[in-house]
């Protein structure tokens, strides 16, 4: 995405996948706690007599915070709850995603090209966010059940972890049981990706550039259009989100209604509960997606790989 430098022949996979890889586990790590607050807001319903179970995002962290256990560190842990499925997924997740992004738009860039036009980089991320879904819909559902665990178990009843959940789906309903809301996940993941990555390479080739002739931009500028890109493009599906989550969460509590599918889902939750629940947890969806990408794109374009492995750092177009 580098503007300085001609488009390079070479694809090296490798180092890109391994540096996808590190960036998703890294950004997962950091923002996880606030996705859980996320998930458990966008599942919350408003009862027959406006009754809620959080109040807002301080409230729900607060609850979510008390409910973990005894000490301390039990309480640290229940705001991880779920986050091993999504580590371990996360790691095949951003690199297909960050690397077919990569891919696409070294294929659709002419020879010479320095920065792609927007309708091609819209391509590409639209191609990108198609390639992760098969990842992405199996890892948000069981995400979104471990941590949904929290709000919807009975006194008495086990937390499953994440290989009794995923057994228990198989059984249920077999492998297709993980691609649950595969629909939404789509329509949410391919626009996300249409709209973020142009979005980056622009604000990205706007930066400084390092001084080391590698045409990349300062790691702060990569930084910074992650953040920007990633708050303006997760408010901008938010109503996706909600939809993909709710269509996802398996086990429903008390008045929670079940969807057919996304027309369904965006009808009914505006007639039950109007225009504002399909912004529920926008803030804590910006909250989570802007650090996510910052800290993820900055990781991926550091470039650890190619120092580990002795290779040269391609530009980005």
């Amino acid at each position: 995405m580098a503007p300085n430098q001609p488009q390079q022949k070479n694809f090296s996979y490798l180092p890109k996948i391994m540096n996808g890889g590190l960036a998703g586990i890294i950004g997962v790590s950091c923002v996880f706690p606030i996705d859980l607050v996320k998930t458990r807001l966008q599942n919350q319903t408003v009862g027959k007599n406006g009754e809620v179970q959080y109040k807002g995002i301080a409230d729900c962290a607060r609850q979510t915070w008390r409910a973990g256990g005894a000490s301390n560190f039990a309480k640290f842990k229940g705001m991880y709850s779920g986050s091993g499925v999504n580590i371990l997924l996360i790691t095949p997740e951003k690199a297909i995603k960050l690397v077919a992004n990569d891919f696409f738009r070294h294929k659709l860039a002419k020879d010479g090209e320095k920065q792609l036009s927007v309708g091609r980089g819209m391509l590409a991320g639209g191609l990108a966010g198609m390639f992760q879904i098969t990842v992405t819909t199996p890892m948000e559902l069981l995400k979104i059940q471990m941590q949904d665990q929290g709000r919807t178990l009975q006194p008495g009843q086990k937390k499953l972890s994440a290989t009794e959940l995923t057994m228990k789906i198989i059984k249920e309903n077999g492998i297709a049981g993980l691609y649950k809301g595969l629909s939404s996940t789509l329509a949410r993941d391919v626009t996300f990706s249409v709209i973020y990555f142009p979005l980056f390479a622009y604000l990205d080739s706007l930066a400084p550039r390092k001084s080391d002739g590698s045409g990349d931009a300062v790691f702060y500028g990569s930084f910074l259009a992650g953040l920007v890109s990633g708050a303006s493009s997760s408010f901008t599906v938010t109503p996706l989100d909600v939809i993909k989550t709710r269509m996802q969460t398996i086990n429903k509590g008390a008045n929670e209604v079940v969807y057919k599918n996304i027309p369904d889902a965006f009808v009914q939750i505006l007639k039950n509960e109007g225009p504002q629940a399909l912004f529920k947890g926008a803030a804590c969806r910006m909250m989570v997606m802007a650090p996510l990408f910052g800290i993820a794109q900055t990781v991926y374009y550091i470039g650890v790989a190619e120092s580990i492995l002795g290779l040269k750092k391609s530009a980005h177009v």
